[in-house]
């Protein structure tokens, strides 16, 4: 045995863990094996605890980062960050550019929390300038175990492939009850029409999802009813989601 670890065979280590801990002439590539790198997830779930643990009521918004300033869903998103912020919710973004920037925006001249939750990437350089509080994580599951936790609900606007993973692990954490159910908006009905068409006329039809599954989403062009329904959650006192849906 090492520690909770069971090795027989070919697979026991000679020495023990405190003789390689203690012993300086050995290697030191293991600073840079799988074993280690735990300890700098461990250090970025620290960190986000510690930094969101106070943060209030948040609700999640995503959304393009190539979402352009003078396009329409930045402004939607700048909308949709200010409103929220001013029924006293912390807005919690990706904090990058374009869509993720605007929410962010909105929340920070409302006078609300602006929370930017950063991931390394080639492509994009770090947090937008309205992120009033900021973590960069390395690792994406810790940075979306941090949305899951302390947002509340979940407004999504147009996005692309980014913005499809945080809405399919939210519908999933929610139908496999994982997570506590919370309120998740598509905002932009002409975007997202085509989406919950092909779940309901492929997947829905085939039995690959159940119905209420369909029902966790609202699809809506209104700010002010996604935000309706955030404020209803906080109250436990969810509304009905919104029949707009396509035929």
């Amino acid at each position: 045995m090492k520690g909770p670890v069971l090795e027989r065979r070919g697979q026991v280590e000679t020495g023990t863990t405190d003789q390689r801990l203690l012993d300086s002439r050995g290697p030191s590539d293991w600073v840079h094996t799988d074993p280690w790198r735990v300890m700098r997830i461990q250090a970025e779930f620290i960190e986000g605890f510690g930094a969101l643990a106070e943060i209030g009521p948040a609700i999640g918004v995503f959304g393009s980062a190539r979402t352009k300033p003078d396009a329409h869903d930045y402004g939607v998103a700048e909308q949709v960050g200010r409103r929220l912020a001013q029924e006293g919710f912390a807005v919690i973004t990706g904090g990058g550019p374009g869509a993720m920037e605007a929410a962010n925006k909105g929340a920070s001249e409302a006078g609300g929390a602006s929370v930017g939750l950063g991931i390394e990437l080639p492509f994009e350089a770090g947090l937008n300038q309205w992120v009033d509080k900021g973590i960069n994580f390395r690792y994406f599951f810790a940075r979306k175990t941090m949305f899951v936790k302390y947002a509340q609900g979940f407004v999504v606007l147009p996005g692309g492939l980014g913005t499809f993973d945080e809405l399919f692990e939210a519908l999933t954490l929610v139908q496999t009850q994982k997570v506590t159910s919370f309120p998740i908006v598509l905002m932009g009905v002409e975007y997202w029409s085509g989406l919950i068409a092909w779940l309901r006329d492929t997947v829905l039809a085939e039995g690959k999802i159940n119905a209420e599954d369909l029902d966790m989403l609202t699809l809506t062009d209104d700010v002010e009813e996604a935000v309706a329904m955030m404020v209803a959650a906080r109250g436990d006192d969810v509304p009905t989601p919104s029949a707009e849906r396509p035929e």
